[in-house]
């Protein structure tokens, strides 16, 4: 049951979704208390529903969609439950892609609960965990407070502002802040990666090579050869490569809607830990799958349902459910891919969704050209090669490949939270191992006497590229921080187990990570201050810090020009109970702060009106902002961007010298 709803959920690309949090639009929430006697109160709550879209029950059947759950925190210690939380009346219908009969609401549905207090209480806070569905599935959580006694909270929390209110501390008194408006036109910061596109081409590439999609061609061929009319031949084969392509994007947009409802979604997959976790193990089991020690497939009733639906269509329906057919069948080459290119997109940053699409968009294109061709040109199928033994040897590569993105993974997750498990030796250790086995694996598999010259060719470039990639990494391991092309994609070489740097800054720069000290600093030296947003997992801070700040020219003015704070926006470190506050970003919207990393992105919001990184601000001791801040960007226009505000910063100071 386990395995058809991961499956399920994969296909849709949802399985990841499924682990956020979201503030779903179709429903609203009311709730209503009602004191039944002194010692008894009854909590209702209510979710009224959107027409088309259907919320799940408590109760619906285990290995279907997600039930609707309801946590009353504190239950047991300043209350007690009586009895089991009911629900209003519910509908069921069968499920075709889990097979079981599911429970869900439509239009209202009521959740009742009944407590007795054990002590004093202000209020009883309830969270609602739930999944509301339409086209697509929209998890979500709600929080719900019942005022129980509010004179309660009014002795107790009298001086709550006074004492525990820190939202004025995050605030800095910015001066020029009309200038507070990053320079993204000029620098392009983070755009749409059309890179991506290429990425996902490959992908597609490399999946058309797997034995689950290559054999499908002959058989797509012989579809379209049955129709007589040629030339309606030419269209349906057209339609046919463009359904392929059609349905690849269709796969995206639900993160179009998710990314509209919380922009900070692809922002919480690439920080949370579990998150992180969670692709670790879905790519390990995809690399495994890859390797042959299991097969994933889809539930098969699906692709006989659609094969027969191609077989019962003539025409531009059958070429449609034919694109699908495919699309089902193959799921078991192409998912892996999928999910590396929805993991590659998250880390990327960005427009994220767009770029999922663009990632999509390339892959469905790389599948739907050869298909589409050889319907068209159905004699061109003598120069394809024989499938064989060479198709598994493909899937072997993409497994090696999947595995290498799963430890990226996994250390986000251990960066995030500082475990000290995968340091910067570490990984690259477990890289370069990744990448030897490969190169051997491919030189157990490819026999050199039965190739063609051109084959041969094909197969050394490839060994000579895996061997590079092999050197390349190991001189990383010996030339700390020395890493091109995937510099980005491993940890900072700072976190390392050899590491003198205490303040773990890029580099071995100089920085803080704390402001208060960094500015205090900033004032006895008399230097500008740059803030650097950044964060643990943001593979952008990471190709700036290597590709950017590694220039000399740069790099000097970091080390000898600038005061460098470095503030880490998804720093897990809890702060000590006395740190910890709420702050509160707009009416009716506020935010525990708990971590280090809450602190800054607060800090961040509160200040400049952005939550992205990397995000980079120059200012001075006295908190004036020097120049527009600046995101993602070139070597030479963060090198100008950075030097006009230090040249600034001095003919100011000169002159302020000559007055005084």
């Amino acid at each position: 049951m386990f395995r058809k709803r991961l499956l399920g959920a994969l296909l849709f690309l949802n399985s990841i979704s499924l682990l956020g949090q979201f503030t779903a639009p179709p429903l609203q929430w009311s709730k209503e208390l009602i004191q039944e006697s002194d010692s008894v109160y009854r909590l209702e709550i209510t979710a009224l529903i959107e027409d088309g879209w259907h919320l799940y029950s408590q109760f619906t059947p285990e290995g279907g969609s997600l039930p609707t759950e309801l946590e009353f925190i504190d239950a047991g210690v300043a209350f007690e439950l009586l009895g089991k939380t009911e629900e209003s009346e519910t509908e069921t219908a069968y499920s075709d892609v889990f097979e079981v009969d599911e429970r869900f609401f439509k239009k209202r549905a009521v959740f009742t609960q009944k407590i007795k207090p054990l002590q004093e209480v202000y209020s009883v806070e309830v969270m609602v965990y739930y999944q509301v569905c339409k086209e697509v599935c929209i998890p979500g959580e709600e929080r719900i407070e019942f005022v129980i006694n509010p004179n309660l909270k009014k002795q107790s929390t009298a001086n709550f502002s006074e004492e525990n209110n820190q939202n004025e501390r995050l605030i800095i008194p910015i001066k020029n802040s009309r200038i507070n408006d990053p320079q993204s036109k000029q620098t392009g910061s983070q755009p749409m990666d059309l890179s991506l596109v290429l990425l996902g081409f490959l992908g597609g590439l490399i999946a058309l090579l797997t034995p689950c999609v290559f054999p499908m061609i002959p058989l797509t061929v012989s579809f379209f050869s049955s129709e007589k009319n040629k030339g309606k031949t030419k269209k349906l084969a057209l339609f046919y490569s463009t359904s392929i392509v059609l349905i690849f994007i269709l796969l995206s947009l639900p993160f179009h809607l998710y990314d509209s409802i919380d922009p900070q979604f692809f922002n919480r997959i690439a920080t949370n830990v579990y998150l992180n976790l969670s692709f670790f193990v879905v790519l390990l089991l995809f690399a495994l799958s890859l390797f042959g020690l299991f097969e994933l497939n889809l539930p098969s009733s699906w692709s006989t349902r659609l094969d027969g639906y191609s077989s019962k269509f003539s025409g531009f329906a059958g070429s449609f459910f034919m694109a699908l057919t495919l699309v089902i069948v193959s799921f078991s080459c192409t998912g892996p891919v999928l999910g590396g290119l929805l993991g590659s997109t998250a880390l990327v940053g960005g427009q994220v969704a767009m770029n999922l699409t663009l990632g999509m968009f390339g892959f469905g294109l790389a599948l739907a050209i050869p298909f589409g061709l050889f319907a068209w040109f159905p004699n061109g199928l003598k120069a394809l090669p024989k499938s064989g033994a060479w198709m598994n040897t493909a899937k072997g590569v993409l497994g090696f490949v999947e595995l290498a993105l799963a430890f990226k993974f996994l250390s986000n997750a251990d960066l995030v939270s500082g475990w000290g498990v995968l340091y910067y030796e570490i990984f690259l250790i477990i890289w370069i191992i990744i990448s030897i086995a490969l190169l051997i694996y491919l030189m157990l598999k490819i026999n050199f006497k039965t190739l063609k010259n051109l084959q041969k060719g094909v197969w050394i470039l490839m060994y000579s590229g895996l061997l590079l990639f092999t050197i390349n990494l190991s001189n990383g391991l010996l030339n700390k921080g020395n890493v091109a092309l995937v510099g980005a994609f491993i940890p900072p070489d700072f976190y390392s187990i050899s590491s003198n740097n205490e303040e773990q800054c890029p580099l071995g720069l100089d920085c803080y990570k704390d402001f208060d000290k960094g500015m205090t600093e900033a004032k006895r030296l008399n230097k500008p201050v740059l803030l650097d947003f950044t964060g643990w997992s943001c593979v952008n801070c990471r190709k700036m810090e290597n590709d950017v700040w590694r220039q000399k020219k740069v790099y000097d003015l970091l080390q000898n020009e600038v005061v460098l704070i470095s503030l880490y926006v998804d720093d897990r470190a809890e702060l000590s109970e006395e740190e910890q506050f709420v702050v509160s970003y707009r009416e009716n919207h506020q935010k525990e702060i708990r971590t280090i990393g809450d602190k800054w992105s607060a800090f961040q919001v509160l200040n400049f009106g952005y939550l992205s990184q990397p995000f980079y601000v120059l200012i001075s001791p006295e908190y004036q902002i020097l120049n527009s801040p600046i995101q993602y960007t070139d070597s030479e226009s963060y090198f100008r961007w950075l030097d006009d505000a230090i040249q600034n910063f001095k003919a100011k100071y000169e002159f302020e010298k000559s007055i005084f």
